[in-house]
C-alpha cells in the first residue's frame, strides 16, 4: 500500500490514468457507527477493470487453508470490465485495497460516503434476532421448510444435493466427510458471490436469473416430494441449525463483533432461562394450592334423594334416642315425671312407632290428596294463572268465553272438595 492512495469520508477523486486505493480503518469503536458502512463508487464513460488487492503478499502469509484458497481464487478470478461499480465497507473491518485499470485515457471519478444506517445490516440483525427465538415453532412449519429448502438449494446446491442423496451412501462416516467438504466450499462460493454480487448481476444478470429459477423450482420439487419433517430428531436438529443460522445473521448484521458476542450471549442467557423459570412457576402454582384453603363444594340434592336421606336419617335418630333411653345413664324417673304419656314413651323405647295410627290419618287428611292444604294451593296456582293470561284477544266472544269456563271450573271442584 505504500503506492496508493488514502480514501477518507466525503473524498471525490478524478484520475485518467491507472491507479490504486486504499481505505483504512478507524479502530476507534463508536456505539453509533453499529450499523454505519462506507459507500466507494467508481463511475467511468469508459470501461476500466476494478481488481481488488489482497493484503497477503501472494498468499505466502496466508494463516488457514481457507485464506489460501480465497486468496488464490482472489488472483485467478479476473472480473469483467465494467463502467461503475459500488464497494460498500463494513466499519470496523479489514483495510480495503484496490487497483483501477482503465483501457483508455477516460477520466473516471471515486466518490467516498458513509452511510450511518445501512438496511442491509439492519435487516441481517433483525433477522437473527427473530430466527433464533422463533426457531422453534418454524421448524415445524411445512411453509418454512420449503422456503429453507429452496434458499439452501440456491446457495448452497452441494449440500443440498448430498442431503438428497444420503440414502445412497452406506457409511455414516463418508457422508459427513462429504458434507464438511460441501459445506466449506458452499461457504467459499457464498463468500466469492457476495463480494462479487454487484458486477455479476450488472453483467450476467440473465444467467443468474436463471440459475435461481431453475434451482429453487427443483429444489422446493424435491422438498415437497420427501414432505415435511415428522420426527422429533430431525425437527430438533433443524431447530439447532436455525439458532446457528441466527448467531451468523447477528454476527454480521452489526459491524462492532463485541456487540454481536454481547447480543449472542443474551440471547442464550434468556433462553436457557425459560426452563428454570418455568419449573419455579410450576412449584410456586403447587405451592400456592398447597397452602391455598379448599373451596366447600356444594352438591344440591334431588326431590328422590332428599326424601330418601330424610327417611334413613329419621330412622338413625330414632334408633340412636332409644339407645340412650336404655342406657344407664338416662334419668327415667325425671323424663317420666316430665312426660304426658309414659306408657307411650315407654312402647316407644321397646320398638313401638313413634307416630301412631291415628296421628298418621290426621296428616294425611291435613296434607294428603283432597286435604285442605292442597286445596289453599290449587286455588292460589289457578288465581296466578288467571293473572299471568294475556289480555290482548283477536276475538271478544272468545274471551269472555273463557273468562266464564275459568269461573266455573272451581267452584263445582272445591265444593265437591269440601
Amino acid at each position: 500500500g505504500k503506492n496508493c492512495s488514502l480514501l477518507q469520508e466525503m473524498d471525490v477523486i478524478q484520475k485518467q490514468d491507472e491507479n490504486c486505493y486504499c481505505y483504512v480503518q478507524n479502530r476507534t469503536i463508536h456505539l453509533q457507527y453499529l450499523w454505519s458502512t462506507v459507500q466507494i463508487k467508481v463511475s467511468s464513460r469508459e470501461k476500466f477493470r476494478f481488481e481488488p488487492i489482497s493484503e497477503k503478499n501472494h498468499c505466502r502469509n496466508s494463516e488457514t487453508v481457507f485464506e489460501f484458497a480465497a486468496c488464490a481464487v482472489q488472483i485467478l478470478w479476473k472480473p469483467e470490465t465494467c463502467t461503475e461499480t459500488f464497494l460498500s465497507i463494513k466499519q470496523y473491518g479489514e483495510d480495503v485495497c484496490f487497483k483501477i485499470q482503465p483501457f483508455k485515457i477516460e477520466p473516471y471519478i471515486v466518490r467516498v460516503k458513509r452511510e450511518m444506517l445501512d438496511g442491509k445490516l439492519l435487516f441481517l440483525f433483525v433477522a437473527g434476532i427473530f430466527l433464533f427465538h422463533f426457531a422453534n415453532s418454524l421448524s415445524r412449519s411445512a411453509k418454512f421448510f420449503y422456503l429453507s429448502g429452496v434458499i439452501l438449494g440456491v446457495l448452497a446446491l452441494l449440500v443440498f444435493v448430498l442431503l438428497t442423496l444420503k440414502r445412497f451412501i452406506p457409511r455414516h462416516s463418508t457422508f459427513w466427510i462429504l458434507m464438511s467438504g460441501s459445506w466449506m466450499i458452499s461457504l467459499y462460493f457464498i463468500y466469492c458471490f457476495k463480494e462479487n454480487i454487484q458486477w455479476l448481476w450488472s453483467e450476467h444478470k440473465n444467467y443468474l436469473l436463471g440459475y435461481f429459477l431453475g434451482v429453487g423450482i427443483t429444489s422446493f420439487a424435491i422438498c415437497y416430494q420427501h414432505g415435511p419433517l415428522t420426527t422429533e430428531l430431525s425437527i430438533t436438529l433443524f431447530t439447532w441449525t436455525l439458532q446457528l443460522t441466527a448467531f451468523v445473521l447477528i454476527y454480521f448484521g452489526v459491524t462492532i463483533p463485541q456487540v454481536a458476542y454481547a447480543v449472542i450471549a443474551v440471547s442464550l442467557c434468556s433462553k436457557g432461562l425459560c426452563y428454570p423459570l418455568g419449573a419455579a412457576c410450576l412449584i410456586a402454582r403447587k405451592m400456592k394450592h398447597h397452602f391455598k384453603s379448599k373451596k366447600l363444594v356444594f352438591k344440591y340434592l334431588t326431590e328422590e334423594e332428599y326424601r330418601e336421606q330424610g327417611e334413613s336419617e329419621t330412622i338413625r335418630a330414632l334408633e340412636e334416642l332409644r339407645s340412650f333411653c336404655r342406657s344407664p345413664d338416662f334419668p327415667s324417673w325425671i323424663a317420666i315425671s316430665k312426660l304426658q304419656a309414659p306408657h307411650r314413651f315407654a312402647a316407644f323405647v321397646l320398638g313401638s312407632p313413634h307416630v301412631s295410627p291415628a296421628e298418621t290419618k290426621a296428616h294425611d287428611e291435613q296434607y294428603g290428596i283432597g286435604s285442605s292444604f292442597l286445596e289453599e294451593q290449587l286455588f292460589e296456582t289457578r288465581a296466578q294463572s288467571e293473572q299471568d293470561e294475556p289480555a290482548n284477544s283477536v276475538h271478544e266472544d272468545d274471551e269472555e268465553n273463557e273468562n266464564e269456563t275459568h269461573t266455573q271450573i272451581p267452584f263445582p271442584y272445591a265444593t265437591e272438595l269440601l
